[in-house]
């Protein structure tokens, strides 16, 4: 997983999500904008993020940031109970 250049700065921020709450188009394959980057944070529980086009997965927790890459085709599952918030960046 990429890291967030040092370049970009924050803009925008979702409200916190729960596994009851997470929109749908977050669940299926979907991407951020050229130039826009994201990081997903998990404030409690565990989110499975997916990048279908590396098979990359990887299992985010509050320890764990979820770094969403521009025009990168990506989705996310929960894990049982998680609430969590996406930031962007650009």
């Amino acid at each position: 997983m990429k890291a967030l250049p040092s370049t970009v700065s924050p803009y925008q921020r979702t409200k916190t999500f729960t596994q009851d709450t997470v929109p749908k188009g977050l669940l299926g394959d979907h991407n951020t904008k050229a130039g826009v980057w994201g990081v997903i944070t998990v404030l409690e529980g565990r989110l499975e993020y997916v990048i279908p086009s590396t098979e990359e997965t990887v299992i985010l927790d509050p320890v764990t940031l979820g770094i969403v890459e521009p025009e990168v085709r990506h989705h996310v599952t929960p894990l049982g109970e998680v609430a969590f918030f996406v930031e962007f960046y650009r």
